[in-house]
């Protein structure tokens, strides 16, 4: 197993319905971890919103929530661990007074290996209900003897322990941040994870450099005020416990990446992990554009504004939010001074080396998206699957389905990797292929939008489903949507 598949934690956002008064919204996050010396363990973090659940009464008057969870690990079809148990909320007096989440951690022993995780997740208060289902890949990978990384767990609040708990790791006790959201309220990100084996590497007395810091999500930049480094002497197991201060970290999706290297300098071994900021505050810095120098640069020499505005529009799927938001506004302006020291900062921070060449090679690839995916009344950069494929690149396979009986058009792309994520699909869908305009409905993909209803959407030319607690249509001979999302083909 490749080491980035070994790190990774993965964010779950699962949206249930239950009844007609209640929509279970529940958040499962992962990691994973080694033991030296023992077998190494998966630790899942699941919250759920307790305004979202069905509180009934108990004794002495008061009321509880209760989430029914199975979680079975599976591998060549054989169950190699597995849980079922009920989560069961605080007790509350009054049902209106339930801002608060309800929060479970769960360890799972199994040796390395690759592993099927089936969840099922319900109401036990909804008996009617029908229990959400779904299964992702986990692997685990930590080679005795061998320089590893653990996954970064987000940690809400950490203390040092008093007494040994399942939120206990090396001395502290650890608070899932279960969600990887960051509202502007947080002002503090905070984060968990191990190293094992760094003695074998560098030896008894051996030295280190980690480096961890924050990267915008679209175009893997760092960013210069997030940047932290740390000389570690070598241990069997090194523990790295920091907290980063994002009071000025603007609104969009980030990796927080840990780093560790050797005395060349080199990355070893590093891990990522994905959250969200949302910091309306934090304006763009203009003179940080300002004091951009563009003379004898490549956008110094454009002289048509039309261009300079179609530079601007056609970075959207690339730019953070941040980015996207200044260069909308600054398209619509007259300040071509501006637009140019903005691009050239911008493919400056892709390729310090050579931004033109980046430039000129995204390009290409607008003009690709252009021509496959444009419309009469869109450009195919704005269009969803043009956004997707100059994003992530061309996926490797994708199903064609245009003329299925019961269903609109529609298309399924499959990447079999996406930097640390592996085998995610997006499911595009038209009611008119002649407009060419087809609409992203549901991905699998950490930060794009997720519908555990999308097949209703597919089907809707012929099913409209009067259950909203339906997720697909009834079966029906040539409905083949669900079977080529599951195995692409």
């Amino acid at each position: 197993m490749k080491k980035f598949l070994i790190l990774f934690l993965m964010v779950l956002a699962t949206t249930m319905t239950f009844g007609q008064s209640k929509q279970l919204r529940a958040y499962l996050a992962y990691s994973t971890f080694d033991v030296p010396g023992s077998e190494s363990y998966i630790e899942t973090y699941l919250a759920a919103e307790a305004g979202s659940v069905v509180f009934v009464p108990v004794d002495g008057g008061n009321f509880q929530a209760t989430i029914e969870i199975t979680m079975v690990f599976l591998q060549n079809d054989s169950v190699r661990n597995f849980a079922k148990y009920e989560l069961k909320s605080q007790l509350i007096q009054d049902t209106a007074m339930t801002h608060f989440g309800i929060i479970d951690q769960q360890r799972f022993t199994l040796p390395n290996g690759i592993y099927t995780l089936d969840i099922l997740i319900a109401d036990k208060n909804n008996p009617t209900e029908v229990p959400f289902m779904t299964t992702e890949e986990i692997a685990l990978s930590f080679p005795e003897n061998e320089l590893q990384l653990s996954s970064i767990q987000l940690v809400e609040s950490y203390k040092k322990s008093t007494s040994e708990s399942m939120l206990t790791k090396n001395g502290f006790d650890l608070i899932p941040m279960v969600y990887a959201f960051y509202p502007e309220s947080s002002t503090v990100l905070s984060f968990y994870a191990e190293l094992y084996n760094s003695i074998q590497k560098f030896g008894t007395d051996g030295k280190f450099l980690t480096t961890y810091y924050i990267e915008s999500f679209e175009g893997q930049n760092k960013l210069k005020d997030f940047i932290f480094r740390k000389r570690m002497d070598a241990r069997q197991i090194n523990i790295f416990l920091h907290s980063i201060d994002i009071k000025n970290l603007p609104s969009g999706n980030y990796n927080l990446v840990l780093e560790v290297r050797d005395q060349n300098n080199e990355t070893v071994v590093s891990n990522k992990v994905f959250f969200q900021r949302s910091n309306p505050l934090v304006q763009y810095n203009l003179a940080d554009i300002a004091s951009v120098d563009i003379t004898n640069t490549f956008t110094n020499k454009i002289s048509s504004i039309d261009t300079l505005r179609e530079m601007l529009r056609c970075i959207a799927p690339i730019a953070s939010e941040t980015d996207r938001d200044y260069a909308y506004n600054l398209s619509k302006s007259e300040d071509t001074r501006t637009m140019r020291q903005f691009l050239f900062n911008f493919w400056q921070n892709r390729s310090y080396e050579n931004p033109a060449f980046a430039w000129n090679k995204y390009e290409q690839e607008v003009i690709k998206v252009n021509a496959a995916y444009g419309t009469q009344t869109k450009k195919g950069y704005a269009s969803d699957r043009g956004r997707v494929y100059l994003k992530y690149g061309p996926p490797n396979h994708i199903v064609e389905v245009y003329s299925e009986p019961a269903a609109y058009p529609y298309e399924i792309w499959h990447y079999y990797a996406l930097g640390n994520q592996r085998n995610k699909r997006f499911v595009f869908v038209t009611k008119d292929i002649v407009t060419n305009d087809f609409a992203l409905i549901h991905s699998d993909a950490i930060g794009e939008l997720t519908n555990y209803r999308w097949q209703l959407d597919v089907y809707k030319r012929t099913w409209d489903a009067s259950n909203i607690d339906e997720t697909g249509p009834e079966d029906a001979f040539g409905n083949k949507a669900y079977d080529f999302y599951k195995n692409p083909r």
